[in-house]
C-alpha cells in the first residue's frame, strides 16, 4: 500500500487571494455578524433608542457596502494582473488524514470562533452605551453640552435619557429611528438650531414616560418649604420665606381632593389652546370634573372657535415641564450659593455684584469667566476672600450658560411656580372667565396653593402662624405678576 500523501491538485490562482480583497470579506463577515446580532438585541430590547437604529440600519450596512468594494476593487485588480486565467475562488482541496490540513482545519476555525466572539462582544457593548448618557451628551453630540450639564445638576441625573425621551413601544419605535437619523445628519452637517429648543410637540406624554416610576394616584399632602433670598442691598440681607406647600391629589380614594394635584388627570380633566409653540400663553381652558360637568374658561380677547385638534390635556410635562435639565436664574443660584456659606455675605454688595457679572453678555465662555473675575476683583481690591466668590460665580457660569449654542436659562421656560416665569399665572391670572362671566379661574391668592407660615429675617421667622400669612414683598408694595419685575436679575 503506498502511505505517500497525494499530490495536491493544481488550482486555479483566486482573483479573491489579496489583502485587499480578504480584507473586505473580513469586514463584510463582520458587519453582517454585527447587523443580525445588533437586530436581535433591538428587537428584544425593553426600550427602543435611536442610536441603535444608527448602528443597526446606517452603520452596519455602512460596513457592509465598504467591505464589497475593497473586495470586488482587490478582486479587479488581481484579474488585470493574473489575466483570464485566475477564478473568482481557488479550488479548495481539504483532507484531514494530512497533519498539515488538520493544522489550518484548527487554526481557522478557532480564528473563525475568536472573531465572532469578538465581534458579538463589540457589538453588545456598542449597543449598551449607545444607551448610555455619556453617549448621548459626549460622544457625538458635542452639541448636547447644555443638556448634559443640567441634567447632570437635576433630580433624575440617574435616569437615562432614553427612559424619557424615548420610551417603550413599536409606535415610538418608528419615531425614534427617524429623528435619530435627522439628528445624525443635523449634527454631521451643522444644521441644528443654537439653542436646541426643547422637544415640547414631539415629546411623549408623561403617562407613558414619567407615571413608569410616578405614582399619579399617590395622596402627597402638604410639604414644608423654606426659601431664602437675599436681598440687593449694601449687607446683602436676607429674606427667607417658610410655607405650607398644598400639594394635595386628585383621586378620593387616597386621600381628599385638592392642592395642586388636583390638576391631574385623575378625578379631573383639565384641557386648554396655547398660542404660541412654548405654551406661555393659555387663552382658553376646558374644566371637566369628577361628575362629568364641563366648564369653559377663554379670556376676553380669544374669540376663536375651539379647534378640537389643537386641544392638549394636561399633564405633568405642563407644569414640570424641565424636571431633567433644569437652569438657574442668576439670582436664585446666586442665593443659593451666599446661604451655603460659599459666597462670603459679609461682603458689601456682594449679592448685586455677583448677580450682575452673570447677567452680563459674553461672546464664549473664556470671556465670560475672565470678564466675572476682572470685575469682582475690581469692586473688593486688596481683599483675600474674593478669590474663593470668584470661583463660586464662574461655576455657576459654566453650569447655566452656554454662549456658544446661546442657551441659557432665559431660553427654557420653567413652569414650576410664578417667579422668573408666567408659570402657574398661564391660567390662575383672574382673566379667563367662563361663559355666562359668573365664574373665573382663582387669581394669584397666595394661600390658593401655598400658606405662608413665616417670612422675613431674625425674629421674624420665629412668629409661626399656622393660619397663615399675607405675603410681604421685601421693600415697598408691588402689583402685578412676579416676573413682571424677577427676570433673573433680582
Amino acid at each position: 500500500m503506498n502511505t505517500d500523501n497525494p499530490a495536491p491538485s493544481s488550482t486555479r490562482p483566486s482573483l479573491l487571494r489579496n489583502w485587499l480583497s480578504l480584507t473586505g470579506l473580513v469586514i463584510v463577515i463582520g458587519s453582517l455578524f454585527s447587523f443580525v446580532l445588533l437586530v436581535l438585541l433591538d428587537t428584544m430590547a425593553h426600550s427602543s433608542n435611536p442610536y441603535i437604529g444608527l448602528l443597526t440600519y446606517i452603520i452596519a450596512p455602512g460596513f457592509l457596502i465598504l467591505g464589497l468594494l475593497l473586495t470586488t476593487v482587490g478582486a479587479l485588480r488581481e484579474r488585470k494582473k493574473l489575466g483570464t486565467s485566475a477564478g473568482i475562488l481557488p479550488k479548495v482541496v481539504v483532507d484531514l488524514s494530512r497533519p498539515q490540513d488538520r493544522r489550518k482545519m484548527i487554526i481557522f476555525v478557532a480564528a473563525s470562533v475568536v472573531f465572532l466572539l469578538l465581534s458579538a462582544v463589540g457589538s453588545y457593548q456598542t449597543y449598551h452605551y449607545s444607551e448610555s448618557v455619556q453617549f448621548c451628551g459626549q460622544a457625538c453630540h458635542t452639541v448636547m453640552q447644555p443638556e448634559l450639564v443640567t441634567y447632570q445638576h437635576g433630580s433624575h441625573a440617574r435616569v437615562a435619557c432614553v427612559q424619557c425621551h424615548i420610551g417603550p413601544g413599536a409606535e415610538w419605535f418608528v419615531k425614534a429611528k427617524i429623528s435619530g437619523t435627522y439628528q445624525l445628519y443635523a449634527v454631521a452637517f451643522n444644521k441644528y438650531p443654537r439653542p436646541v429648543p426643547t422637544p415640547i410637540k414631539n415629546l411623549r406624554p408623561a403617562q407613558e414616560t414619567c407615571e413608569q416610576c410616578h405614582w399619579p394616584k399617590k395622596f402627597v399632602g402638604n410639604l414644608d418649604k423654606t426659601y431664602n433670598y437675599f436681598l440687593g442691598d449694601e449687607t446683602n440681607t436676607p429674606f427667607s420665606v417658610r410655607l405650607t406647600m398644598k400639594v394635595g391629589g386628585g383621586d378620593p380614594t387616597h386621600g381628599p381632593v385638592g392642592g395642586i394635584h388636583w390638576h391631574m388627570n385623575v378625578g379631573n380633566k383639565v384641557e386648554y389652546i396655547a398660542t404660541d409653540p412654548a405654551r406661555q400663553k393659555i387663552p382658553w381652558v376646558r374644566v371637566t370634573d369628577s361628575q362629568g360637568v364641563v366648564t369653559e374658561y377663554r379670556t376676553r380677547s380669544y374669540t376663536n372657535s375651539v379647534d378640537e385638534k389643537i386641544v392638549r390635556k394636561v399633564d405633568c410635562m405642563d407644569c414640570h415641564n424641565r424636571p431633567a435639565h433644569t437652569y438657574q436664574s442668576p439670582n436664585d443660584a446666586v442665593n443659593l450659593q451666599i446661604s451655603l456659606g460659599r459666597i462670603d455675605r459679609s461682603l458689601r454688595w456682594i449679592k448685586t455684584n455677583a448677580v450682575f457679572t452673570l447677567t452680563r453678555k459674553y461672546p464664549n465662555e473664556t470671556a465670560a469667566l475672565q470678564g466675572i473675575a476682572t470685575h469682582l476683583a475690581e469692586q473688593y481690591p486688596n481683599e483675600p476672600r474674593i478669590q474663593p466668590v470668584i470661583d463660586v460665580v464662574q461655576q455657576i457660569y459654566k453650569d447655566n450658560f452656554f454662549p456658544e449654542m446661546n442657551a441659557s436659562w432665559e431660553k427654557y421656560p420653567n413652569n414650576i411656580g410664578h417667579k422668573d416665569w408666567p408659570g402657574c399665572f398661564r391660567c390662575h391670572d383672574g382673566q379667563h372667565k367662563s361663559a355666562d362671566g359668573k365664574r373665573s379661574i382663582k387669581a394669584s391668592d397666595c394661600n390658593t396653593c401655598h400658606t405662608i407660615l413665616t417670612q422675613g429675617s431674625g425674629a421674624d421667622l420665629d412668629l409661626l402662624s399656622p393660619n397663615g400669612q399675607k405675603f410681604k414683598h421685601p421693600g415697598d408694595a408691588v402689583d402685578g405678576a412676579c416676573n413682571d419685575c424677577h427676570t433673573g436679575g433680582l
